[in-house]
């Protein structure tokens, strides 16, 4: 087990204020380090998604105290606090693995406009993006120059295991990136999440774990598909795509890890998945019921994902990211 997540993670009020949230709350970055490679971060893109903060927390922690390896970090764990403060009803840093339950009952997502993974500013005069979204972008801008790998950690609700999405312009670059996250996966014991979107909203599959990450361009099309141009209309650039936008051909990267496992799913990814649409009817009668408990949940087989597992394979990805661009730690 990795070292790293063995160390005290910083705190929430750490690190430079790049931004005040609309709220009020400060989201705070870190930069780190004077090595010539540059590394953007940053977590809590989605709310309800606790695990990337916490990694990039121990992360802050851990590189403070063994130095930059080479590179100059730039990093972000949480882009929402305000969504972070409504969210921790439900989990705390102290949680082992998180209760399925409570999730379903207190959970807080922001819906697209309000979503700040596609939230970053169209240029430099659109006051229409988010607070956040904006100060984090002037503090990437900046930095003064391009990255060389951005990541950004995510989860998901649910999944029948990781899931790892890579820049579509490295894909030929990534052999030894996905063969490493891929038996760092095994050796932990879980099977790669399996889907095929056929590249709806920019997910193309590459191979088992592996999918090209979204894009707004193709979020974009698929809801004028549906007819529907006023949610079309919401989505601005992801990070990878704002990050990307500085300039270099900088690897972009978003670590997908379940906060619970729905054994079965991928198997036969489809469309339609029948293990995948099996859960999701199960899943949207649970979240009906008042009377829901975690002891039935996990009694009809939904496993709770260790935060340990997710933060370990998180690290995995982000080393193999680091690695395709020539560091190695």
């Amino acid at each position: 087990m990795t070292a790293l997540f063995d160390r005290k993670p910083v705190g929430r009020d750490e690190g430079e204020v790049i931004a005040v949230s609309r709220e009020g709350r400060p989201v705070r970055g870190f930069v780190l380090g004077d090595g010539p490679t540059r590394v953007s971060l940053i977590g809590g893109c989605h709310a309800d998604e606790p695990v990337g903060p916490l990694t990039l927390r121990h992360l802050v922690a851990w590189l403070r105290a063994s130095g930059s390896h080479g590179c100059r970090w730039w990093i972000v764990p949480h882009a929402n606090p305000d969504g972070e403060e409504r969210n921790r009803a439900w989990y705390s840093d102290e949680d082992a693995a998180y209760d399925p339950s409570a999730y379903l009952r207190h959970r807080v997502r922001e819906l697209p406009g309000d979503d700040l993974e596609f939230g970053f500013p169209r240029g430099d005069d659109d006051e229409g993006a988010r607070p956040e979204a904006r100060g984090i972008a002037r503090w990437w801008r900046d930095a003064g120059g391009p990255f060389a790998l951005h990541a950004s950690l995510h989860g998901m609700a649910t999944a029948g295991g990781p899931w790892y999405l890579i820049d579509r312009a490295w894909i030929d670059r990534t052999a030894d990136l996905r063969r490493a996250c891929a038996n760092e996966t095994a050796r932990l014991g879980y099977r790669l999440h399996d889907v095929e979107r056929n590249g709806e909203k920019g997910f193309t599959r590459i191979e088992r774990g592996f999918h090209t990450r979204p894009d707004s361009r193709a979020m974009t099309a698929h809801f004028r598909a549906l007819g529907d141009g006023q949610t079309a209309a919401l989505f601005r650039p992801s990070s990878m795509e704002y990050v990307r936008s500085l300039g270099g051909d900088t690897l972009t990267l978003v670590s997908e890890m379940p906060l619970f496992i729905t054994p079965g799913v991928g198997e036969h990814p489809g469309p339609p998945d029948p293990a995948a649409e099996e859960w999701k009817a199960r899943l949207g009668a649970w979240a009906m019921r008042e009377d829901l408990s975690r002891a039935e949940m996990e009694g009809a087989g939904l496993r709770p994902m260790p935060v340990r597992d997710q933060m370990e394979l998180q690290w995995a990805f982000l080393r193999g990211g680091l690695e395709a661009v020539g560091v190695r730690i």
